[in-house]
């Protein structure tokens, strides 16, 4: 999962900040470094990245200037990239986004010598807010748990709408107990049980966590919070693990059960005709 960073920018004002980057203590060589920037935007509910294409949200691109593009960094070494940021004044509120992107500058990238590869393997994400009539807008629109699971884990989902011009952080707590004790599943610790999202402007999110280390059959009794915008959403539902194999033993046993019941009472009528 990419690193980011919030930046607050005034348009006519230059932001200055940087990426810091390692070369392993166990590295076999040096590492030609190359820092890019590019675009970056969400598509579709899901949020696959997209470092290609431009819109009104990601015109950062064109105010970021990096001041080491390229160089070298020897094993168990660091190097810190300074980057600006020169906000126009004609800059529309709002958020702006870019990423900024950490490649080898190797021409042989058959070379495992090498940390990094010739592709982008490392990022930063630069979430920027520019100052001026900034929108907040938005809403949870589903808050899922389901009902059943053949097998562990669990998925859980929600779907969070952001209306406004600015990224908006959610924060899901998750918490899971056992229904016939009460005793907690999930989490062991309880700063496991929240996980934040970011909400991009203008877009729906779906998200979806998988549960695991749960029994592989029973009952449990999933809790998920979600505070979004000031507004707090809660779903819990008893939840029944059942693995198939279970399900044919049950059904099974029932049909068995039924069948022996009808052929008892056919037996007991026909007993009852004969007398």
């Amino acid at each position: 999962m990419p690193m980011n960073q919030q930046v607050d920018l005034n348009p006519g004002e230059t932001y200055e900040g940087y990426i810091t980057i390692v070369n392993p203590a166990d590295a076999k060589a040096d590492f030609n470094y190359k820092v890019s920037v590019s675009p970056y935007s969400v598509v579709g509910e899901d949020y696959t990245a997209d470092l290609q294409t431009k819109n009104k949200n990601n015109e950062m691109v064109d105010w970021i200037k990096i001041e080491e593009p390229t160089g070298t960094i020897a094993p168990n070494g660091t190097k810190k990239v300074k980057f600006t940021i020169t906000t126009p004044l004609d800059a529309a509120a709002g958020g702006q986004y870019a990423s900024l992107n950490v490649s080898s500058n190797n021409d042989d990238s058959s070379n495992d010598a090498f940390a990094v590869k010739n592709v982008f393997e490392m990022a930063s994400l630069i979430y920027g807010t520019v100052s001026g009539d900034i929108v907040k807008e938005g809403e949870i629109l589903e808050n899922n748990v389901p009902g059943f699971t053949a097998v562990p884990p669990i998925t859980v989902s929600a779907k969070l709408q952001n209306k406004g011009n600015i990224h908006q952080s959610a924060t899901i707590i998750l918490k899971v107990t056992n229904f016939f004790t009460g005793d907690v599943i999930f989490p062991k610790d309880e700063q496991q049980s929240q996980f934040g999202e970011m909400v991009m402007p203008d877009t729906i999110y779906t998200t979806s966590r998988q549960i695991g280390s749960l029994p592989s059959i029973g009952v449990v009794t999933v809790n998920q919070t979600i505070h979004f915008d000031g507004k707090i959403s809660t779903t819990e539902k008893q939840v029944i693990i059942c693995p198939v194999w279970f399900m044919i033993i049950v059904v099974l046993t029932v049909a068995a059960l039924i069948t022996f019941i009808v052929t008892r009472i056919k037996k007991a009528r026909r007993k009852k005709r004969e007398f």
